[in-house]
């Protein structure tokens, strides 16, 4: 589930050109579009909340990530993913790290995925709710094949912003992410995206 949960945390960055679905739910996306579009990085931090079909709290683990056009960082606990646009590195925190390509072809719903222009075809959504501070809208993988059942996002009316995601896989677990201390105007370098070799010189490099 790693890639599908950090794919909504960047979701901000890739609501562009959607299909004619719900128009109210196309409304609201448009406007988080525009914004995120004039933001040059960001960062957060996280709460993945994992709960089993049952709906009992699993886990509860904070995350750190920042995002720069297809560029994005994720920390969590002693995990580290690192992604320049073409190649990831997954860290496991002490021996090694694993390095692959960009995958355009995965049935997961991947950070790359959601920054190429997928978006309007792979989906369909549906504005289910707009009580209290919060949008509500739930989206559908038109390819059944994909690892989770719905996507369901929450988008803050003041500040137009995607603060809260809830997704369900084929088996009914459910992950929820809530974003924190949003920074939508940080500074940053683009060696933060590559996993620096020279910094761990012991760490064992596998090539997928």
């Amino acid at each position: 589930m790693k890639f599908l949960i950090t794919a909504v945390l960047l979701v901000n960055f890739t609501i562009a050109g959607f299909a004619q679905n719900d128009a109210a739910a196309k409304k609201i996306l448009d406007d988080v579009s525009n914004k995120v579009k004039t933001f040059k990085g960001i960062t957060a931090d996280f709460n993945y909340i994992t709960l089993n079909k049952q709906k009992v709290k699993k886990g509860d683990v904070a995350g750190k990530i920042s995002i720069k056009g297809q560029k994005y960082y994720i920390k969590q606990g002693s995990t580290e993913i690192f992604c320049n646009g073409t190649k990831v590195w997954n860290f496991n925190g002490s021996t090694e790290v694993t390095v692959s390509d960009v995958d355009g072809d995965s049935k997961t719903l991947s950070p790359q995925k959601l920054l190429t222009n997928f978006y309007d075809k792979d989906f369909t959504y549906k504005l289910v709710s707009s009580t209290g501070a919060a949008h509500q809208i739930v989206m559908v993988p038109t390819d059944k094949r994909k690892n989770f059942k719905t996507v369901t996002i929450f988008i803050d009316k003041a500040k137009s912003m995607i603060t809260k995601a809830v997704i369900v896989d084929k088996t009914d677990n459910t992950v929820e992410f809530v974003l924190k201390n949003v920074n939508s105007n940080a500074i940053l370098n683009d060696a933060s995206f590559v996993f620096n070799t020279a910094k761990y010189p012991k760490v064992e490099v596998i090539e997928q």
